[in-house]
């Protein structure tokens, strides 16, 4: 695989870019909280620091925010870092790839990086919650799944994917309509095959 796709730079526009895109996530958990959404919102962030700086640096974002929200507001939001690593780690290479180009192909993006974030999600679901997700939408499927008698993996695979997917789309064409807005001078600077050492 290109080593440009895993180039990890620490100059200034990257050092910008990861409180920004922890903060991005965070009012965007926030956000969905608030109105009582049935999405996270949580990875607007890590999605575009992915897209903008490589897959690293997303996952770099993901984990930061989990941890952070772990130690101030739900400790058990910690060990979710795994699944907000993946998915910068997904959108980064898909990113990288083109994907991220058209429409088109941001909503595979979305479909992609959603699948991810279910299959990660789902055991840590079942570990920790007994398949859970705590939205609402996905535990009401999930009761009715259980309650028929369908395993608890399939349950909570269910559960998960009925949040996770709309949510990663929704995610996903924010911050493609996002990056279609920022000047050509910015974008730019995080063009990883050159080497920027600053923001002048």
């Amino acid at each position: 695989m290109n080593s440009k796709l895993w180039s990890l730079k620490f100059n200034t526009v990257t050092l910008v870019l990861i409180p920004a895109a922890i903060g991005i996530n965070y009012l965007g958990k926030l956000f969905a909280g608030v109105l009582k959404l049935p999405l996270w919102l949580d990875s607007i962030g890590t999605c575009l620091a992915a897209i903008l700086a490589g897959p690293i640096v997303g996952a770099i974002c993901g984990a930061a925010n989990n941890i952070i929200y772990g130690l101030t507001m739900d400790p058990i939001s910690t060990i979710y870092a795994l699944t907000n690593i993946g998915i910068g780690i997904a959108v980064g290479i898909l990113a990288y790839k083109g994907f991220m180009k058209n429409f088109k192909g941001a909503i595979v993006t979305a479909i992609v990086v959603g699948l991810v974030s279910v299959v990660i999600s789902t055991p840590l679901n079942v570990i920790f919650w007994g398949g859970q997700t705590g939205n609402v939408w996905g535990d009401a499927l999930y009761a009715g799944a259980v309650a028929g008698n369908i395993p608890v993996w399939i349950a909570s695979f269910l559960d998960e994917l009925v949040v996770d997917l709309p949510d990663k789309i929704a995610v996903i064409i924010i911050v493609f309509l996002i990056c279609k807005s920022l000047p050509k001078s910015l974008l730019s600077l995080y063009q990883r095959n050159d080497d920027i050492e600053s923001l002048d």
